[in-house]
């Protein structure tokens, strides 16, 4: 039997929950229409009401989101509060953590945001 290495161990050596990982939640409808073309307020509620749908689909819950990483075409801060009230339409005041990066382009030229999110049941 080996025996454990010395030191310290790893805090998490074992899981007790299922992760979930919706990725590229972007701004289209349910038959892949392009919501909102130049309207990031109508994007932003368009991504999180996505989100919402691919967490029930994967059985999990806004509150059990850890973890989001948002994607803006051409970040400004002035862009920050129409971002956070979309998101509070779906979190309330749940606050997962989150990193926004500011990029050149997404998927289709008419993106101008795109969210992804880890859950964990």
């Amino acid at each position: 039997m080996a025996r454990p290495p010395p030191g310290p161990l790893p805090l998490d050596t074992r899981t007790t929950s299922a992760r979930q990982s919706p990725a590229g939640q972007e701004p289209e409808d349910v038959r892949g229409n392009s919501v909102a073309p130049g309207d990031l307020a109508g994007q932003a509620r368009q991504v999180y009401a996505n989100l919402g749908r691919a967490l029930a689909a994967a059985g999990a819950r806004p509150d059990q989101v850890a973890k989001l990483t948002i994607y803006v075409v051409g970040y400004e801060s002035d862009y920050l509060p129409v971002i956070e009230q979309a998101r509070v339409e779906l979190f309330g005041h749940h606050k997962p953590a989150d990193t926004l990066i500011g990029v050149a382009r997404l998927a289709r030229p008419e993106f101008l945001i795109e969210v992804d999110a880890i859950a964990v049941k």
